[in-house]
This record gives C-alpha cells, structure tokens and sequence, in this order.
C-alpha cells in the first residue's frame, strides 16, 4: 500500500465569490492542468501551517483567515493524496505568480478553465453550494404563508431550499411543492425534497433530501442531481460521504423551539463530528445569521435552518 501524502489546499476567495486556480508548469505532474493553490505537508507541520507556508511561497501572500473545509482523497499514478481544503476568504499582499504558469479567478459553477486536476471535481461542485440552507415548515405555517415568506427570501439571495413538508396530506404536499419550485425556477435557487423521490422527479425538483434514517438505508446514491442527507452521528457523515452525496447536515448545534428542551452539541463537539470530512456540512439546529462566522470557524458549509429562513429580521 503506498503512502499517503498529506496535501493542504486553498481556495482563496474574493468578496464577490471568484476563487483563485493555478495552471501547473512544464516538468511537473499534469503539466497544464489547473489546481487550487498549496502544496504538500511537511514533518511537524499541520495541514494549517503548511497552508500559510505554500501560500507564502507560492503566491507571496500572508494568511489572514483560513476556515477548514473538506478532506478529500484521490489515488493518482504518482501518488496517493489527501487533500485538506481550507476557505481563504482573507489575506495580506498582492499575488505574484512564483511557481504556476498562469492564474485565473474563476465563478462558482462557471469555471471557463481546463483541464483541471481530477481530484477536485467534487470540490467544484461544492463550490456552487451557498452557506444558507432554507428549510419549508408550510404545515405549521400554512402554504400561503409559506410562499409568501419563500418569495421573500428569495428576493434577499436564498439559493437553496428544501422542502420538508409531514405535516401537509399528499395532495396539499404536492400542490405546495410545484408551488414552491416555480418560485426557486424564476429565482436561479435550487430544491430538495425531503424523503420522497417521487414527488421530488414528478414536481421538477433538483433532488432529494434524506432523513437520517434513510440514508442509513440507502446502499447507492440516488439518482438526482443534488443529494443532501440529514446526520446526527460521525458514522452517518460516513455513510453520506461514501455515497457520495453533495452535502449533509448535522444538529442540533444549539437548543431549538422546537425542542425547547433538548440541548444541542455545541461548536466545539460539531467541529469534531465534520473533522476531516469529504463532504460540505450544514450546521443545523438554532441557527440564525449571525452564527454564521461560528459555522465556518468549525469547518461548516454554512448553516441550514427553518425559522431563521423565513424570518425578515434574520
């Protein structure tokens, strides 16, 4: 078995979204082909300090803010590699290109380079995920309510919705979900609906979320574009990832009203849970946008929620 070579990896972010990939030079593995900035990690270094090191050699910037993100592995014909992707969304100094032959800023979902490094695939397309995550309560709302509400968090940016409707009877769930998804069409945002992948193909959705209990029972992914799964435990984030599924969620984090008294996991036991995760989480479990900055210090995607959706003072 060859030996693993610990990898950190940057995506450095600019305020409008734009993410920075480098071409790789003649004489090196993959000549041509684009990558995300770093480098490999050194005896005595954590993947964090050798992030700000390869950045500094690389690209004569200082670290300022480098969240943790996703862990990925992939076998190449020279090596066996695992990835530690960090979010730069902050540092110090002009970029100088020492070691690439080019540098391009790149749109999530609308990358114009290529080819790129086959490792990073998924984390394009993780790319393309927004750090909010709104989740339909239309059965204790109403659906009037909720499409209303729907209408304008979709106005104020919300770009990914699920619906989660067990409350409502079939022929309301359905009525709602057409509903609701003509409304994410005109807006660009994309749909999940929790549990039932009939309805999510009949309805038009972009997929499905499964609950946790489904997942645990789901032995191949789905067929849809976006899968998202609800976890509660490390082995569910596992069983998600071994799936590969685009994204979970994991809570409760904090206490919630709708299990006022329940306690949730806290920042520090959510940070552990996602360590070293291959897939984009979602801290769930009452949050609001102010806890956003929390989320991504622990390594989340962002934050999923129900009432903080729907809230115009959130």
């Amino acid at each position: 078995m060859r030996k693993v070579v610990e990898v950190a990896a940057a995506v450095i972010l600019r305020p409008d979204g734009a993410f920075l990939l480098g071409q790789r030079a003649p004489g090196t593995f993959y000549p041509g082909y684009w990558e995300f900035p770093g480098g490999k990690v050194e005896p005595g270094e954590t993947p964090r300090d050798a992030l700000v090191r390869e950045l500094h050699e690389e690209l004569g910037i200082e670290v300022r803010t480098a969240y943790p993100w996703v862990v990925r592995e992939y076998v190449y014909e020279h090596a066996h590699v695992r990835l530690h992707f960090f979010r730069v969304p902050e540092w110090r100094g002009e970029l100088q290109d020492h070691v690439h032959t080019a540098l391009e800023w790149q749109q999530p979902g609308r990358t114009s380079v290529a080819p790129m490094l086959p490792a990073n695939a998924p984390v394009l397309a993780a790319l393309a995920l927004p750090d909010f995550y709104g989740i339909t309560h239309a059965g204790e709302i109403g659906a009037a309510a909720q499409l209303a509400a729907l209408d304008r968090a979709l106005a104020s940016g919300l770009r990914l919705v699920q619906l989660r409707e067990p409350l409502l009877a079939p022929a309301e769930r359905s009525a709602f979900a057409r509903a609701a998804i003509e409304q994410c069409r005109r807006a660009g945002a994309r749909v999940l609906v929790n549990g039932d992948g009939e309805l999510a193909r009949t309805s038009g959705a972009d997929g499905i979320h499964l609950p946790a209990a489904l997942l645990m029972q789901t032995a191949a992914r789905p067929d849809f574009p976006l899968v998202g799964a609800s976890c509660h435990t490390r082995e569910e984030l596992e069983h998600a990832a071994s799936l590969a599924l685009d994204f979970a969620v994991l809570g409760p984090v904090q206490a919630t009203t709708t299990h006022p008294g329940r306690a949730g996991i806290g920042w520090p036991a959510f940070a552990a849970a996602i360590a070293d995760c291959a897939v984009p989480v979602y801290a769930l479990g009452g949050m609001a946008g102010a806890d956003l900055p929390a989320a991504l210090a622990a390594g989340a995607q962002g934050i999923a929620a129900i009432r903080a959706a729907w809230d115009q003072d959130s």
